[in-house]
């Protein structure tokens, strides 16, 4: 793993595929802060492509941009708030939150880390690198890592249902995104990830249950956005 973890099974009922909009929304909103037009906001551009993969209507994608963006006369107060902490069986964990009020989300957060240990800033980052994920399907015929060098990654591995997933340079995201997409690989997601320089094995099957049962009551509250995990 030593990336982004996800929740199995997340899009098999109606009230997970509101949490998924409720995420997407975030971003979008965080996203075109810097600007509502995806041409020249490359943040945007990616987070319209998740709030698609989402199912969010293009009518609500629109408002949400436009409210983000502040052309809109509702207030938008959300700020990125990271936290850092160990799971249980001390596996490294990095919890980024979208929230309008910090003083909420710690209360929530420090709960939730009560089977785990929660760390000050720096106490776990430091073992993460902060890089750019591509996880992409290739067109008939392609190798993955001849495509990883000619688009400019850094690293891959496979990622789910015979995709791959490329690592890059946090500020080539976009470009190699573009790379690949040029090459006719179909890009699945694209976002900025804290990836583990040294990911924690665990063999025994019950405590890889209670770490993934803490992922899972943690993802649950919601101004979780995104959860890393160092487990290999």
């Amino acid at each position: 793993m030593g990336a982004q973890w996800k929740h199995k099974g997340r899009t098999a009922n109606a009230a997970a595929k509101g949490k998924l909009l409720s995420k997407a929304a975030k971003e979008l909103l965080m996203a075109a802060k810097g600007g509502a037009d995806p041409s020249s906001n490359a943040r945007l551009r990616l987070a319209i492509e998740q709030a698609k993969k989402a199912q969010m209507t293009k009518d609500t994608l629109e408002r949400v941009i436009k409210k983000g963006a502040g052309l809109l006369d509702e207030a938008v107060n959300y700020e990125l708030v990271t936290y850092e902490g160990f799971a249980p069986h001390q596996v490294p964990v990095i919890v980024e939150c979208l929230t309008e009020s910090r003083a909420r989300t710690a209360a929530n957060v420090r709960q939730l880390f009560r089977k785990g240990q929660i760390a000050a800033t720096g106490a776990i980052s430091w073992d993460f690198a902060r890089l750019g994920a591509i996880e992409a399907t290739p067109p008939a015929g392609a190798d993955a890592e001849t495509a990883a060098i000619e688009a400019g990654a850094q690293d891959l591995e496979a990622g789910e249902d015979g995709a791959t997933r490329f690592f890059t340079e946090a500020t080539d995201l976009d470009a190699v995104r573009k790379a690949l997409e040029a090459a006719h690989w179909k890009v699945e997601t694209a976002a900025l990830v804290w990836r583990a320089k040294n990911p924690v094995t665990l063999d025994d099957p019950a405590k890889r249950a209670e770490v993934d049962d803490f992922l899972a009551e943690m993802d649950e509250d919601d101004d979780v956005q995104t959860i890393f995990v160092g487990l290999a």
